[in-house]
């Protein structure tokens, strides 16, 4: 990790490109979405995380907390043998940093989420693995105030339906499972373990 953080070259010209500086002073930190630590396996592929299209503003205390705490998680499951298609964003505007709160950084060119959120289905490892959901795949999702977590809250504190993040963000997950069994694993609320 070197914690090279820079505007995503990818993006066409003539959008704004936000630069590794530009969260300085603001309050918040650079929430990765994806995280450093799932992508090690090259240089390469941990240097594309530190593109600031992958970060939001994320509050220091939910992203070195309760967010990190997810990721880990994640990461237990994977090296418990699974497979994780994990999606995750911001939502709205307004959050809470070190300097109060928010609704933009850079002046006005960076949106502060509200909230943010992350759907995740997990599988065995295996082959065909749309084939291989069914009503009981584990879903997991969150949805977490982009402000100081309260004392000994954990990640499981916000779990939500994968639906309820469908009908916040307009996106819809899982779109190539069966609507039968599509419909009954988004529905669900997670209720297994948190570490």
């Amino acid at each position: 990790r070197k914690d090279n953080y820079i505007a995503d070259p990818s993006l066409p010209a003539a959008w704004n490109h936000i630069g590794g500086n530009d969260y300085s002073g603001s309050g918040f930190s650079r929430g990765h979405m994806c995280p450093s630590a799932d992508r090690l396996v090259t240089q390469a592929d941990n240097d594309s995380l530190f593109y600031m299209t992958n970060m939001v503003p994320q509050n220091q205390n939910q992203n070195g907390g309760i967010w990190e705490q997810l990721e880990t998680y994640e990461r237990t499951l994977a090296n418990n043998g699974n497979v994780l298609y994990i999606i995750s964003g911001g939502y709205g505007a307004g959050g809470t940093g070190t300097s109060g709160y928010a609704t933009t950084i850079d002046g006005g060119k960076v949106t502060v989420p509200a909230l943010t959120w992350k759907v995740i289905l997990v599988l065995p490892a295996g082959t065909n693995d749309v084939s291989r959901v069914t009503t009981s795949t584990r879903t997991i999702a969150v949805n977490m105030p982009n402000s100081d977590p309260p004392s000994g809250a954990n990640w499981g504190t916000y779990r939500v339906s994968v639906a309820s993040i469908e009908a916040l963000t307009g996106f819809t997950f899982f779109s190539n499972v069966s609507s039968s069994i599509n419909n009954v694993i988004k529905a669900n609320v997670d209720t297994g373990p948190t570490n």
